[in-house]
């Protein structure tokens, strides 16, 4: 009895050092994937997310933009077709406010 014991606790002390072998295998080939990983988007021509959100937020002022010369050209647009207006002549330009 007392030798099956210690055919047991003999896998029992294998096993645990396969599993921590295995352990420490998956941390060196996590460690490799990562490395790869990332010498891959250093190659590529990525751009950070700072710069990602610099252009987004331009894009977002340039859009405001935009719809704000909509709303002017349409108001514009709107005062050279009011009825009761003569379309043959130009419309006589204000003078810029004085400062």
């Amino acid at each position: 009895m007392q030798s099956s014991n210690r055919i047991l606790d003999d896998m029992a002390k294998v096993a645990s050092g396969a599993v921590s072998a295995v352990t420490g295998l998956k941390g060196d080939a996590e460690g490799m994937l990562r490395r790869q990983v990332e010498k891959l988007m250093c190659d590529m021509d990525l751009i950070t997310r700072e710069e990602f959100d610099a252009v987004k937020a331009m894009a977002a002022k340039a859009r405001m933009e935009q719809e704000k010369l909509e709303t002017r050209v349409a108001e514009l647009e709107a005062q050279l077709t009011a009825p009761g207006q003569d379309t043959t002549k130009p419309a006589a330009r204000k003078k810029p406010a004085a400062k």
